[in-house]
């Protein structure tokens, strides 16, 4: 069931935005096949918990055996696409890099998730999300003047910037592949992800409407329209109010329209103020309060909800937008389709649950499947 029934794809186990890419892709009902290491060495002592690899089934493939790198080509075959997150060259030296690979199977693409790209003089250096939104300035602009860049944990780089433009990248290359017949490599880099969701900033930027400095703009903490307030309970709200006629309801709800501090919006000098009056009415009731007055509204306003907090919120309770699975609450598949809705995921597996299985839809033979076992490989 879903969208991307009858797509086949093969994922070489990885970290981070590859089973994530996966995931999303599994949980639209594509047949995702993970190709685990003996043992599986990316499982933590909970396998069943890790949400992102989820919705897929999994061999494992010792890839130091011939027999291994043999078995892998073969379901590659079959794959119309692959994934794969290694630095630059692994792939090669197991024998199984694009040129190979695409040899095989011409309508195959070669996914390829890395964090600084396949070239360039930073390819072959190992990094992390911090890393990747600090050298494209998306660090820079997240935090405060005195305080410095503050990571948005590991979201934008790894998730944002890679993982959802790899699957958006596979798909684009997959309806390509069909309509040609020719395959082709998805270098996906979140060094050239990341800019493209600062779209917007680099275009204020050049139009002079963004100041190339922290906590000095209306989208990153400066203006008091567009921030968060601590109340009298110690729990947190979000106010959004940037266009005028919110901004008016704003002011109107909490009885400050008469204010001065609050009469020239746009002006970055009478953001400080204007600021600290709003927080000083804010921290006179409790988050519960605000709530009650501003929510369903159209201030823009919402609660600064924990994580277990959020999944309870009758909004997302109606939307079904988390659901529980193997004791881990977790985002449901999205988006949403009416005509091809989505299974419900599966619960990850194992390394290995699903040998037998997979090889055998994907054509292996009984007595191919015993020879591997034979060798170790499987």
């Amino acid at each position: 069931m879903g969208p991307l029934e009858g797509i086949k794809i093969i994922e070489f186990a990885g970290l981070g935005p590859g089973p994530f890419c996966a995931m999303m892709l599994g949980d639209m009902g594509a047949d995702v096949v993970r190709i685990d290491r003996i043992g599986g060495y990316f499982t933590n002592p909970e396998p069943r918990k890790n949400s992102h690899n989820r919705s897929r089934r999994s061999v494992a493939i010792d890839l130091k055996k011939p027999e291994g790198v043999s078995a892998a080509l073969k379901l590659i075959e079959s794959a119309d696409a692959l994934i794969e997150g290694f630095r630059p060259g692994v792939m090669e030296r197991l024998g199984l890099g694009p040129d190979i690979c695409l040899e095989r199977n011409p309508k195959l693409v070669y996914g390829r998730m890395t964090g600084w790209g396949q070239e360039g003089p930073l390819a072959g250096s190992a990094g992390h999300d911090i890393n990747y939104l600090a050298i494209t300035g998306a660090l820079h602009t997240i935090g405060t003047k005195q305080g410095g860049p503050v990571p948005p944990l590991n979201l934008v780089a790894d998730f944002g910037g890679g993982g959802m433009f790899l699957a958006f990248g596979l798909l684009a290359g997959i309806i390509s592949a069909a309509g040609t017949g020719k395959g082709q490599v998805v270098d996906t880099a979140m060094t050239d992800g990341v800019p493209l969701l600062l779209g917007g900033v680099f275009s204020r930027l050049a139009m002079g409407e963004w100041h190339d400095e922290r906590e000095s703009n209306r989208l990153d903490g400066a203006a008091y329209f567009y921030g968060t307030y601590e109340c009298a309970d110690g729990k947190w709200i979000s106010i959004g109010s940037i266009e005028p006629q919110f901004h008016a309801l704003l002011l109107e709800t909490l009885g400050l329209t008469d204010a001065p501090e609050f009469h020239d919006q746009h002006n970055p000098e009478t953001w400080p103020a204007a600021r600290a009056k709003l927080a000083n009415v804010i921290q006179t009731e409790t988050r519960d309060h605000w709530c009650a007055l501003m929510e369903n509204t159209d201030i823009c306003f919402a609660p600064v909800l924990g994580l277990t907090e959020a999944a309870e919120h009758p909004h997302n309770k109606a939307r079904g937008t988390f659901f529980e699975m193997e004791g881990v609450i977790q985002g449901a598949p999205a988006p949403r389709f009416s005509a091809t809705p989505p299974a419900r995921p599966s619960r990850p597996p194992l390394a290995g649950e699903h040998n037998g299985e997979v090889l055998g839809e994907w054509g292996f033979s009984d007595e191919d499947i015993a020879a591997l076992k034979a060798t170790g490989a499987l």
